[in-house]
């Protein structure tokens, strides 16, 4: 079954509850997204590192019931 943007919104937001949270459902289908994700939590930190943060936050369902995820991550402005 896919996820719903809900479902990811609340994942990350859980995880990092200062995030501002986009999410674009790409194909219509429930598992290809695109997500940005703007974070205090990612100041200082690669952009590896802060993509990391993210799909821990998704709690081992990235590759799974979501199947693709394009994401853009960024501190505040």
């Amino acid at each position: 079954m896919p996820m719903n943007s809900g479902d990811i919104e609340r994942l990350i937001k859980e995880a990092l509850p200062d995030a501002q949270v986009t999410i674009r459902d790409l194909a219509g289908d429930g598992d290809h997204y695109a997500a940005e994700v703007v974070s205090e939590s990612f100041r200082g930190k690669s952009r590896v590192q802060q993509h990391k943060m993210v799909y821990e936050a998704l709690q081992g369902k990235m590759g799974g019931v979501l199947h693709a995820l394009a994401l853009q991550t960024s501190v505040p402005e």
